[in-house]
């Protein structure tokens, strides 16, 4: 049977060299180079280049300060991550991987001194053979991180942005230059020398009329010619929902969607590598959204089966079972997108906040740090996140989790806009590429019960006179790479609604001026109040839009946060001439305090207050009024959720460490009253 070993639990050592230096002198033991620019030091796998440099105290603390500054360096060297692979894991296996679910960004990986393959994105999983150099003892596996490219951050064109890495780190409006390099997710050597899974995907539906479950599995498998599959189906308590009799594998060009059940299961004749089958009549109960029901789970567990009967690989997922449609907004015009939500036959309003990374060195986050963000997203009666597509596809945990407490999940893919112009690219490659990309973000994540649609990234828009520069219209899907996601979407997750772009349009803000015309489905912004609180109020008071996929108002930082992140700089006053705010300049509203009340704020405690209430109260305002129109509108999100660094203000509700801010609070009185 196929062995599974994490190499997170190796004694990993990591040292940085000049760029190609490594080359020159023949890369060989870490520990004992002398020709490394940083030596040896003890690396957590996974992890990032700058957390092991961090506690090592070779980088200060990036959040404090200017220190982000001081950890530029980082980026201008190569970096080697080695471990040595204990004998008895690969001394009698016919074949050794290593799968890579994340490496971020490109570089190459060795085995005994011998280059075993490149990878380049952080997207995409990376699998390497690495059995051709594979020793009985003494494996050294070295993975060398290349130099990441220059820049990717929040300014420039999205035309030509086609290096495949996570863009928010390199500074975006909510936090500092810190380029992450390193192992961001799960590694694991896999060591076979019998038939085994090369993939598996697994899809629920229910049956609106009767109220049961369906399960396909769609599985491939290495030298599988002969072997069968059994699928079984058992709940949280582990109860048999039902055990199918193997079916046959064959090659795909044969596979006709065959069905197999409880009752009518059967063995097929064997060929090769793929098997489609599908489970039915199932006696499930519904998975139901935050707010709306419980959210039950359930184990389906695939096991491949020699001639002999004997078990050579068993994989399993976590399912539920919801059937999710979308219809138009009551009063919508004839030809608006459908943005009214039904879940299992309900009717819901889609209320939440956009989710960004939890740290720009988003490898060295826990999942305890995940369960405290969403566990209070849940509280707060949020029902849907959207995980934006300037980032990354999120962990398997964050999903696990979003399935136990009834949070959707709107994943985009990571495209997104750059300001000087927000088109997508549209050479052959960057499509492709970007194809390859989401088809496995769908192989990895379509069997979770959470996930509630795919988005083509954030921002994509052109001029209104439809030049490919601009902000006003959101691409569709006549742009050939959005098609093209479309094309995939449909290929492999057929159940699940594709958008080109968030904001969808048909424009991509709502102008009051514009309130009545039809012109106003899926939008963002504002992002801050104009003018006075009566004209806030007004402004909700009109609005048409089906949806607001984001919306938001700035509010400074607890104190706390404020004086323990200044480093030794001053925390007062708080505008643009201090370097300590200007860090994310765009949500100082210190002028608008010193207009309203004639005068500068008594101290940092005065002003953070004032902030906070004002966010508050403007994001209450919006909720609220949005809400009230339902069914007229679908849903409201939140620009934006939790901060990834201590901003002194920003436009999150959920502060740098994981805490409710007032305007969180005043949010959760509009989900949940």
């Amino acid at each position: 049977m196929r062995k599974i070993y994490d190499l997170s639990q190796l004694h990993w050592q990591l040292a940085g060299f000049v760029p190609e230096q490594w080359r020159f002198s023949k890369l060989g033991d870490i520990a004992t180079s002398a020709f490394s620019d940083v030596p040896a030091l003890p690396a957590a796998v996974p992890g990032s280049v700058q957390e092991a440099l961090r506690r090592a105290e070779i980088l200060p603390d990036w959040n404090v300060g200017l220190n982000a500054r001081q950890c530029e360096w980082v980026e201008n060297r190569q970096w080697v991550f080695q471990a040595k692979l204990p004998a008895k894991w690969v001394k009698d296996a016919r074949r050794v991987e290593l799968r890579c679910e994340g490496l971020d960004y490109s570089g190459w990986v060795y085995v005994n001194n011998h280059e075993a393959g490149a990878f380049r994105g952080a997207f995409t999983p990376h699998i390497f053979n690495l059995t051709p150099y594979i020793h009985r003892r003494g494996n050294l596996l070295q993975i060398v991180f290349d130099v990441p490219p220059r820049w990717l951050g929040q300014f420039g064109r999205t035309s030509q942005i086609t290096d495949w890495k996570p863009r928010f780190n390199y500074t975006w409006d909510w936090t500092s230059r810190l380029v992450q390099i390193g192992i961001w997710d799960a590694i694991t050597l896999e060591a076979s020398d019998e038939p085994a899974f090369d993939s598996l995907r697994c899809v629920t539906d229910v049956d609106p009329a009767t109220g049961l479950g369906a399960v396909r599995v769609i599985a491939a498998a290495s030298e599988g010619a002969g072997c069968s599959v059994e699928v079984e189906i058992t709940d949280a308590d582990g109860r048999c929902l039902t055990h199918s009799l193997p079916g046959g594998l064959r090659p795909p060009s044969q596979q006709e969607t065959p069905r197999a059940g409880a009752d009518d299961a059967g063995r097929r004749p064997a060929a090769s590598t793929g098997i489609d089958i599908r489970l039915t009549g199932l006696p499930i109960a519904l998975w139901q959204p935050n707010g709306a029901g419980d959210q039950p789970l359930y184990t389906v567990r695939c096991r491949l089966i020699g001639p002999d009967g004997r078990v050579h690989d068993e994989q399993t997922r976590q399912v539920g079972f919801r059937r999710i449609e979308w219809r138009q907004c009551e009063g919508a015009p004839a030809a608006a997108d459908p943005w009214l939500c039904v879940v299992n036959g309900q009717p819901i309003f889609l209320q939440g906040v956009n989710w960004t990374p939890i740290r720009p060195n988003f490898a060295d986050v826990p999942e305890a740090d995940y369960r405290k963000r969403l566990e209070l997203y849940r509280d707060l009666g949020c029902n849907l996140l959207r995980v934006w597509g300037g980032a990354y596809l999120e962990k398997e945990c964050f999903y696990n989790i979003c399935d136990e407490l009834g949070l959707l999940v709107w994943q985009e893919f990571p495209l997104s806009s750059s300001g000087v112009d927000n088109w997508p690219p549209e050479d052959e490659e960057s499509i492709a590429e970007m194809a390859e990309i989401a088809a496995s973000y769908i192989v990895r994540r379509q069997h979770h019960a959470c996930l509630l649609l795919w988005c083509g990234g954030n921002e994509l828009v052109g001029g209104l006179n439809g030049s490919k520069v601009g902000a006003v219209v959101p691409v569709d899907v006549s742009h050939p790479l959005i098609g093209r996601l479309a094309q995939v979407v449909a290929e492999l997750d057929p159940g699940r609604r594709f958008l080109p772009t968030s904001s969808s349009g048909p424009r991509f803000g709502a102008r009051a001026a514009d309130f009545g015309k039809g012109l106003h489905w899926d939008v963002h912004g504002p992002w801050k109040m104009p003018g006075t609180l009566h004209e806030w109020k007004a402004y909700w008071a009109g609005d048409d839009a089906l949806f607001r996929s984001e919306t938001g108002a700035p509010g400074a930082s607890p104190v706390e946060i404020i004086e323990r992140s200044a480093g030794d700089l001053a925390t007062l006053p708080g505008s643009a001439d201090n370097p300590l705010w200007r860090r994310t300049s765009w949500w100082i509203e210190w002028p608008i305090f010193v207009q309203e009340h004639g005068r500068e704020p008594s101290d940092l405690a005065e002003f953070v207050a004032w902030s906070q209430a004002r966010q508050a109260e403007a994001l209450a305002i919006a909720a609220a009024a949005c809400k009230a129109r339902f069914p007229r509108c679908g849903g409201f999100l939140v620009w934006m959720g939790h901060d990834s660094f201590p901003c002194t203000a920003n436009t999150a509700v959920v502060d740098f460490e994981g805490r409710a801010k007032p305007a969180a609070v005043a949010l959760r009185k509009a989900f949940r009253g």
